[in-house]
């Protein structure tokens, strides 16, 4: 028999780390051939991830230009991935996500009426501008899908309020756990060198969303001013994103201060590293909320919503807006209050096991050899 062409498409450091792990699982399978193309819509954060995990990339597309806009970026990987189609002729295309990669490279498949696999299905907010433009990318990519592989039983719900027919969902629990659970195993000496104090607890800060650009970053900084101010046996590293939106409130509010660590964006393993000996995270980065609960960490969301209420629901995660005053008070309450540290930390992640992608490698084969 022929082996079944699955095409692995994805552009952003994120959507890499989440299909790495399922890219080795589909290169190991007999029945499989593996493609993987790569948008590199973000291009050096991605080179990263693709060391780490040893994926060459039968196809780059190499997209990312200075200043790009979502008009030119959608536009071309739709292009862009007619010519991969023609030239690959797979049997099915996965996509990852809410990228822009995701939506319009599920779109480019089904004008070539290709059957689409979406990983991490299902994820809402129910508000189509936050996040912008994440949210209307991912219900995009739900509904030009075949395959609609959900983490939880939340977004399996949130597709069948979306008429999306029930025997095209599958839970699966998230790839994004068995990347960690890999890299915190086989990269456990990757660590950042910053000469970090080991008697003080590390708050890990992350974030770089559009929605937080402007006056809430200020707040998130100066909340995180006040933090160290009153507490002086914590310190915080933040590694910053390298878009000027953030790098600018960012350097001018936290530059030089004592206790704050300002460095480059870190790559997967050592980030995941870093976590793992963190104390408490502050962030607005989905990834995060999914993985910090599998090492027992409590994670302080930066946002007024999120399109993973599973993990409010089951408590590993707290949702604290960018109010400076809400921020500095939910973080007191963690450092202060041992049992509340501990309710968070020992709480069940609802985002799966660490056999995501051996599930979705198995439907695919079942799937598909019919």
């Amino acid at each position: 028999m022929s082996k079944i062409k699955v095409m692995t498409v994805f552009g952003t450091r994120p959507e890499a780390i989440k299909m790495a792990p399922l890219v080795k699982e589909i290169e190991k399978r007999p029945e499989f051939e593996s493609i993987v193309c790569v948008t590199a819509q973000h291009r050096q954060m991605l080179d990263q991830v693709l060391h780490l995990f040893e994926i060459k990339p039968d196809f780059d597309l190499d997209i990312m230009k200075e200043n790009q806009n979502l008009w030119s970026l959608t536009s071309d990987v739709l292009l862009k991935m007619k010519d991969v189609f023609e030239a690959a002729n797979p049997d099915v295309v996965l996509v990852h996500g809410d990228t822009t990669t995701s939506m319009a490279a599920a779109l480019s498949a089904f004008y070539a009426k290709i059957p689409v696999g979406h990983v991490e299905a299902g994820l809402r907010t129910f508000d189509k501008y936050y996040p912008f433009p994440e949210e209307i990318n991912r219900v995009f990519a739900d509904a030009v899908c075949t395959y609609h592989f959900a983490p939880t039983d939340t977004s399996c719900e949130n597709l069948k309020k979306s008429s999306i027919p029930e025997e095209h969902i599958y839970k699966t629990g998230n790839t994004v756990i068995d990347a960690l659970l890999y890299t915190v195993e086989n990269h456990k000496n990757d660590l950042p060198k910053l000469n970090l104090d080991s008697d003080l607890k590390t708050i890990l800060l992350t974030s770089h969303r559009r929605e937080n650009f402007g006056e809430p970053i200020r707040n998130i900084c100066k909340a995180v001013l006040e933090i160290v101010e009153k507490n002086k046996d914590v310190q915080v590293v933040y590694p910053v994103h390298l878009n000027p939106n953030v790098q600018k409130p960012v350097y001018e509010l936290l530059d030089g201060k004592e206790r704050i660590h300002l460095i480059a964006p870190l790559e997967y393993a050592p980030f995941a590293n870093l976590m793992k000996k963190s104390h408490i995270i502050l962030s607005d980065s989905g990834g995060v909320q999914e993985e910090a609960p599998s090492l027992g960490k409590p994670v302080l969301v930066l946002r007024s919503t999120t399109e993973r209420p599973e993990a409010v629901e089951y408590g590993t995660v707290k949702l604290v807006g960018t109010d400076k005053e809400k921020i500095v008070s939910e973080v007191q309450k963690l450092l202060d209050d041992p049992q509340e540290y501990k309710k968070m930390s020992e709480a069940i992640n609802p985002y799966g096991d660490g056999q995501a992608c051996r599930r979705i490698a198995d439907i695919l084969a079942k799937q598909l050899a019919k």
